[in-house]
């Protein structure tokens, strides 16, 4: 049977083949090209098209069931069965059957789709209720042969000859589709590359083929038994559902439709130019939320035509456009009309952005990256960004609901760790709501950014109550601390000043009157947020209010305002250090404070007396110069004292200063101190300066019998004792350093006299017998800095800085010095250089225990015991080394006393147990019945050469003694000799 007249339509094309072998050429060549180039991977996309033109055409839900069994495809559809003017147009090359179809209603529209099947398939057979229809590869080629003017040509292409131009009628054994399909295409299989290929699509088969072709309703892939149905179970304009067994996926979708103006399409075929509608879908997936979601993995990011072509796009949707394409069908052509579908597709997307935007901020996934993936996706890509940057769909942060475009629209940068940052959309305009800020996406789409510190400047141009400056604080916590560094801030006087930094933060208790007029910033109470103190403002305590630079700048100028008022300044300052835990040991400046004085006048409260205070007992201070007995009365001593008024002696402080009389502060004598200071510094020609000066003041105001308190207060004080003690530390143009008393201890040596006599006429009061002997001890406590800062002697050594004074000292005849103590200090005198000693005029020498002044010039030097045996009314002997001649400048005993010794004595031994007891002394000595020496009787003596004489065992014992070194063991001796029986004794009780 040949319900389609395919024999004359072969018969048709073998004369025209015949009539012209170029003919024959072409079509060959035609068809190769489709099913080798354009349409190799595309059988299931042009199944599935036919498919659903066929339901378009008879109006009914297309259903598509593709099948793989046994190396067999087969693709049944409903809709309109076949027809002979379906075989003609499958039969045919570029002249579809549809031309005159609906082409809102159709896809095919190039006549060149069904060549996709020779891509797989040498023998394609379609039945359909109306009939069946065949072709084969082997049968064409034999048809084709036939022909004597073809034969070479077919020859030439190795049997290869165009298929689908030579329908043949169905065997008898091909069966019509089963119910309920209409008609069926079933594909044998050409080898096993075929077959990967079909099973690859078969398995790829999406949600997108439903999508592309809105005609179809469900399509069935049965790859060899297994089945899967996609089906549509919901459709609109705005929404499509698709089933895939249990997943179900939701698809939101924006269409546009419309007829192109005829110079749109004047570059465009003939047939193309008959069919002038177009259409665009787009399509994404949506979540349970609504929030787009990614394409899935099996949908090919190209841009469909409805049908998959080769241009890529990364728009992150589906994108269905009736685009028009190149020759190959695979590539979009330029033109006009790919321009306006450019601009609709852009269209579609802002609509489709704009309706997902109701479900949140997700639908900024929408937003097209920034790198499109080839030219056309490139012209896609900036139509959407300039659609999308105009398409309000950014919810505004003020509430309104007011829906901003993304190129109105600002971000704040710095504002996202804010608290409620969307509380700025009342004071910026175009702010949307912060769950919408992706500056990342939204910088694409035009959106203006800005730096928080920029909209913080913007702020100060607002007049806010003061309760609504604090909700904005509140909202903008947590914000980028360096951009609010500048936030507008109002004060309780009715200011509003940029930035908190410096701001006083009322709290506690009410603050003193009279503050504004100091200028001190304090917040007003009903702006006041912990923002701001985090931003750097103060408490406003008494501690934080007595730092403020204002304050401080209006105690330390009072002076010199004429038209201030001191006792307000006073009272604010009192008032808030009452408050404080602060003092002026911590605070310098609050000793500037104005403080009334005892004469009715203003001074600084350091330079005034607490009356009653030890310093107020010991100093002639004047009614000026000690603070009013009402503010003691008013504010209290120890508050009065913490202000700066004094109980003790005041420290004068300078660093640097230049060691000149113009330079250095004003103290009693400072000149004096200058001098004594250069002189133990070498000669400079630059003047040294002072490198840290502290100097008790007010010295000069002791009253002379009030000196012993007074010191006593110096020592006891920690500021004037280290005033005292510490030396001054000169510093030299050439980088040398000197340490000079310092002023302090100076003043105090100089100038004050304890009990009316002065420092160098004392001695410290722990001072040695000797010292004590000389000076009287001064009633200080034996702090020995203080004693040695202030010149006060402890030893003998200490004395003999100023041998002159010593010497002075002992010839005082009204002290009263003993023989022990006169025997160390002239000890300590003779090793000093006799050139650094002028020769005294009087001379202290012992007499027994104690000693007298005698006049120099009747004094020896006696550098032996023996020679006060020839001691006489008209020469005082003086014991002592010979080194303490040369520094009294007195004569030896042995230049002015006659000392030979008459006759010659008897050589005896020294008995060996007092040698024994003496190492190093004579063996023998001379013994004498009676010894003369000088003419005078003696007991013993020793000569130069250290001859021993002796008359008696004392004397004995002090010759040997004497010689020996040991002048200590002469007692012992003695009574060694004298019982000579216990010797043993005597020896052992040397072991101890």
């Amino acid at each position: 049977m040949d319900p389609f007249g395919t024999a004359a339509l072969r018969d048709r094309v073998l004369a025209a083949w015949t009539a012209s072998p170029a003919r024959f050429r072409e079509d060959a060549n035609a068809e190769e090209d489709l099913a080798r180039g354009g349409y190799r991977d595309r059988v299931l996309v042009e199944l599935a098209q036919n498919a659903a033109d066929a339901a378009a055409r008879a109006g009914v839900p297309g259903r598509l069931r593709l099948r793989l069994r046994d190396r067999v495809l087969s693709a049944a559809n409903t809709g309109s069965p076949l027809d002979t003017a379906g075989v003609e147009g499958l039969a045919t090359l570029r002249a579809s059957a549809k031309r005159d179809d609906d082409p809102a209603a159709t896809v095919g529209r190039f006549g060149v789709g069904f060549a996709a099947v020779l891509a797989v398939s040498d023998d394609p057979v379609v039945t359909s209720r109306t009939g069946a229809v065949r072709w084969s590869a082997l049968e064409a080629h034999g048809l084709a042969a036939a022909v004597p003017a073809l034969a070479e040509e077919v020859e030439r292409r190795h049997g290869t000859v165009p298929v689908l131009r030579l329908p043949l009628a169905a065997d008898e054994r091909v069966v019509a589709p089963e119910a309920p399909y209409d008609t069926e295409v079933v594909l044998p299989l050409r080898d096993d590359a075929a077959y990967t290929l079909v099973r690859g699509l078969l398995e790829g088969v999406d949600d997108a083929m439903l999508l592309t072709l809105p005609a179809l309703a469900e399509v069935e892939v049965d790859l060899h038994g297994t089945r899967r149905v996609l089906r549509v179970e919901g459709r609109d304009d705005r929404a499509l559902v698709v089933a895939d067994g249990e997943r179900r996926t939701r698809w939101r979708l924006a269409t546009r439709a419309g007829t192109a103006e005829p110079d749109l399409l004047a570059d465009r075929p003939v047939e193309e130019r008959r069919r002038p509608g177009w259409s665009v879908t787009l399509a994404v997936p949506v979540s349970g939320s609504g929030d787009p979601a990614p394409l899935p993995s099996t949908v090919p990011r190209v841009v469909h035509a409805p049908t998959p072509t080769d241009e890529p796009t990364a728009l992150p949707v589906l994108v269905v456009a009736s685009f028009p394409l190149d020759p190959s069908r695979r590539h979009v052509a330029p033109g006009p009309l790919t321009d306006l579908l450019c601009g609709e597709v852009a269209a579609a997307y802002g609509e489709l952005a704009s309706g997902l935007a109701a479900s949140g901020p997700g639908s900024l996934a929408l937003v097209p990256g920034p790198l499109p993936a080839g030219a056309l996706d490139a012209r896609l890509h900036e139509a959407v960004v300039d659609v999308l940057a105009g398409t309000p769909f950014l919810p505004a942060a003020d509430g309104t609901g007011t829906q901003l475009r993304p190129r109105d629209a600002v971000l704040v940068d710095g504002l996202r760790g804010a608290a409620e940052p969307a509380a700025l959309g009342r004071v910026v305009a175009g702010l949307p709501d912060p769950a919408w800020w992706r500056p990342d996406l939204l910088r694409r789409l035009r959106t203006r950014e800005l730096r928080l510190s920029d909209v913080v400047d913007e702020l100060a141009a607002l007049a806010l109550p003061p309760a609504d400056w604090r909700a904005l604080y509140a909202a903008l916590d947590g914000a980028d601390r360096e951009a609010l560094a500048a936030l507008p801030v109002p004060l309780a006087d009715g200011r509003v000043v940029r930035g908190p930094r410096g701001l006083l933060l009322p709290s506690g208790p009410a603050l003193p009157d009279g503050l504004d007029t100091l200028g001190l910033r304090v917040v007003h109470p009903d702006a006041v947020h912990p923002l701001l103190e985090r931003l750097g403002a103060e408490e406003a305590t008494a501690d934080t209010l007595l730092r403020t630079p204002p304050l401080q700048a209006a105690v330390q100028a009072w002076e010199d305002d004429e038209d201030g008022d001191p006792a307000a300044l006073g009272g604010i300052v009192l008032a808030l250090l009452d408050r404080s835990s602060l003092s002026v040991r911590e605070e310098a400046w609050l000793g500037a404070t104005p403080a009334p004085d005892g004469a009715g006048g203003w001074a600084r409260a350091d330079q005034l007396v607490l009356p009653g205070s030890p310093v107020a007992e010991v100093v002639d201070a004047p009614d000026e110069e000690l603070v009013a007995e009402a503010a003691v009365r008013r504010w209290g001593a120890d508050l009065l004292l913490r202000l700066g008024v004094r109980d003790g002696f005041s420290v004068v402080r300078a660093e640097g200063v230049p060691m000149e009389p113009d330079s250095l502060p004003v103290l009693d004598d400072v000149d004096g101190w200058l001098d004594a200071c250069q002189d133990l510094v070498p000669p400079q020609d630059v003047p040294p300066v002072v490198a840290e000066l502290a100097a008790v003041a007010d010295l000069d105001l002791v009253a002379d019998d009030a000196w012993p308190r007074a010191l006593d207060l110096l020592a006891a004080d920690p500021a004037t004792r280290d005033a005292l003690v510490a030396p001054a530390r000169l510093l030299t143009a050439a980088g040398g350093s000197y340490d000079v008393p310092s002023y302090t201890a100076w003043w105090v040596r100089t100038h004050a006299r304890p009990g009316g006599h002065a420092l160098s006429d004392l001695c410290a009061p722990d001072a040695e017998t000797a010292v004590r002997a000389l000076l009287d001890p001064v009633d200080l406590p034996a702090d020995p800095a203080v004693l040695a800062a202030l010149g006060l002697p402890r030893t003998v050594a200490d004395l003999l800085g100023d041998p002159e004074l010593l010497l002075r000292r002992l010839a005082d005849p009204e002290r009263e010095v003993g023989a022990a103590a006169l025997r160390d200090v002239y000890a300590a005198l003779a090793g000093l250089d006799p050139r650094q000693v002028r020769s005294p005029e009087r001379v202290r020498v012992p007499e027994g225990a104690w000693s007298r002044v005698v006049d120099a010039v009747d004094v020896v030097l006696a550098d032996s015991p023996q020679w006060l045996q020839l001691g006489s009314d008209l020469v005082s002997l003086l014991p002592g080394p010979l080194a303490l001649a040369d520094v009294l400048d007195l004569p030896l005993a042995a230049e002015e006393l006659d000392h030979d010794v008459d006759g010659a004595g008897v050589p005896a031994a020294v008995p060996p147990a007092v040698r024994s007891l003496l190492p190093g002394c004579p063996a023998t000595y001379e013994e004498h019945d009676e010894l003369v020496v000088g003419g005078r009787p003696v007991t013993w003596w020793v000569d130069e050469d250290g001859t021993a004489h002796a008359s008696t065992a004392d004397g004995l014992a002090r010759a040997v003694s004497w010689a020996a070194g040991a002048w200590d063991r002469r007692l012992l001796v003695a009574e060694l000799l004298r019982t000579p029986e216990l010797a043993d004794d005597l020896l052992a009780e040397e072991s101890w």
